[in-house]
């Protein structure tokens, strides 16, 4: 299955994880500082749903929650 919302277009994007070390300023110490960055995705949240396509066709798609929520598709 492709991660990718039939509707939007929306796809997996990818960012990091921040990791820091110490204490901050603000509560007394020296600063936090950075000891490592990892990898990771941001997916976005899909469901399998089935929508009345504007020919009056019931097909199921991969949707977006996102889509959902604001009435871009109609449930069948």
């Amino acid at each position: 299955m492709a991660r990718i919302c039939a509707i939007t277009g929306k796809r997996p994007t990818t960012g990091s994880i921040i990791h820091r070390k110490g204490q901050s300023k603000k509560s007394g110490g020296i600063g936090t500082h950075v000891t490592k960055t990892t990898k990771r995705k941001f997916r976005p949240n899909l469901q399998r749903i089935k929508v009345r396509l504007p020919s009056g066709q019931v097909k199921r798609l991969w949707v977006c929650v996102k889509a959902i929520k604001a009435g871009l598709v109609e449930k069948a």
